[in-house]
């Protein structure tokens, strides 16, 4: 990486160390059309994982039925924590399927629920700092949706206490978030191959 890559552009006058601002926690948003927004967001989850953390994962939108390589991936980085002592404990929890902690299934018309009633699970889990880095998938569609309470959302982003990370994702965030949140970063597409009329590959969308 050149020398200087990861140094910051200004440093504000906050009276605060450079390992007390190292400590800040961040909120994330990936958005826009293009491809990579939940990958992205995973692979940032993946480091947190290697350095300890606690991950959780949330997916709002996502069906049961649909075989996402991440969340095999992470149930087997969570099995290797809770044999080995290596990383740190995952979560992975499906909105599609029931949210684990229900215990009930969804359905089409519950889905406006489910999604809230998510979120609600989410702002405990921040309160009572559950994860360290917690990764909302598609969080964008329920918010736009008018499912979830923005001003919610952004109050409690913004007030959560610790050094708790957020990651979101999903096209067409809000403006509340994206100006809540410390990183935001727009996939924009340039090319696809579906535009090609060609399907789906393995390893590339799942």
């Amino acid at each position: 990486m050149p020398k200087g890559k990861l140094d910051p552009a200004s440093i504000p006058d906050d009276g605060l160390t450079t390992r007390q601002r190292r400590m800040l926690p961040i909120t994330a948003v990936h958005t826009g059309p293009g491809k990579g927004k939940s990958t992205a967001a995973f692979g940032m989850a993946m480091r947190a994982w290697n350095q300890g953390m606690k991950i959780g994962v949330f997916q709002f939108v996502k069906s049961p039925k649909w075989k996402v390589g991440e969340e095999t991936v992470f149930r087997t980085l969570g099995e290797l924590h809770d044999t080995t002592g290596q990383g740190g404990p995952v979560e992975w929890h499906k909105m599609g399927e029931g949210w684990s902690w229900a215990k009930k299934a969804g359905s089409e018309e519950d889905h406006a629920r489910d999604a809230h009633e998510g979120w609600l699970e989410v702002k405990k889990r921040l309160e009572n700092h559950t994860h360290d880095f917690y990764v909302l998938d598609e969080f964008t569609y329920p918010l736009t949706w008018g499912w979830i309470d923005i001003d919610d959302v952004c109050s409690t982003l913004a007030n959560r206490t610790g050094t708790q990370h957020v990651v979101m994702t999903g096209r067409n965030a809000p403006e509340q978030l994206i100006d809540v949140a410390d990183l935001v970063t727009e996939m924009t597409k340039i090319k696809h191959p579906m535009d090609q009329g060609r399907k789906g590959q393995k390893g590339i969308e799942w």
